[in-house]
Parts: structure tokens; C-alpha cells; sequence
């Protein structure tokens, strides 16, 4: 027979953490600054269109619009994901500074993708009607 405390946690499955992930302000944050980071010095203008769109995407979820916060989120992180993937780099400049920050930053881009497109697809509207 379980134990009460067995009984009382409810195990968390992996969709249900990539919903969570979709319903938070901070990734687009944090993919946000991972982008200025890179493309700020030298200032290259077509990556640098993204932070603010991400920035605006987490307005949006503070002001409890999480499911269409999370659709955007999905949608420009798969669209710097295209574009950051088109980039060729040499196999000894992927582990310097700029190489790992690179891969965080598509890393971050592949679990919004995740996360946001699942809090879209399946996220109720009725919820945020009621808030």
C-alpha cells in the first residue's frame, strides 16, 4: 500500500513541464538577451528584429495573455531558429564563448518551439477569459 505522501505528489509528465515552459514570461526573456547578446557587437540588423518582438511576447504573458504569448514565442523562436541554422561554423569555433552562447541560444529556440506550441495548441481560452 503507498505511502500518504506518494499519494499526495502528483507526477508531473514531460508535456505537462513544456506547458509550464510555454506559460512563462521568462524564456522569451532569456532568448531575448541571448540574442543581444550575439548580434549586438557587430550590430547586425535582420537577428536584432527579434528581441523586440520576444520582448513584446512577454508583456503579453505578464498581462495574462500566456496561450497567445506562447503561439508568438513559438513562432519567432522557429523563425530565428531557420535563420540561425543557415549559418555554417567551423567545428573548433563551435566551443569557444560565441560558439556555446550560440548553441544555449538555439537550444532555448528549440524548447520554446516545444513548450509554446504546445501551450497554443492545447491551451484553453476560457481560462484567461476568466482572469
Amino acid at each position: 500500500m503507498p505511502d500518504k505522501q506518494t499519494e499526495d505528489e502528483v507526477k508531473t509528465s514531460t508535456i505537462q513541464y513544456a506547458k509550464k515552459w510555454g506559460e512563462s514570461p521568462l524564456p522569451p526573456m532569456v532568448l531575448a538577451t541571448l540574442i543581444t547578446a550575439q548580434h549586438a557587437r557587430p550590430f547586425q540588423v535582420l537577428p536584432m528584429l527579434f528581441p523586440p518582438v520576444l520582448l513584446a511576447s512577454t508583456y503579453l504573458n505578464l498581462n495574462d495573455y500566456a496561450i497567445d504569448s506562447a503561439g508568438i514565442n513559438a513562432a519567432w523562436s522557429t523563425l530565428y531558429l531557420i535563420l540561425a541554422r543557415r549559418r555554417k561554423q567551423p567545428f573548433t569555433k563551435k566551443w569557444g564563448i560565441r560558439g556555446i552562447v550560440r548553441g544555449a541560444t538555439m537550444g532555448v529556440c528549440v524548447a520554446n518551439l516545444l513548450g509554446g506550441g504546445l501551450t497554443y495548441a492545447f491551451g484553453r481560452r476560457s481560462r484567461e477569459e476568466e482572469m
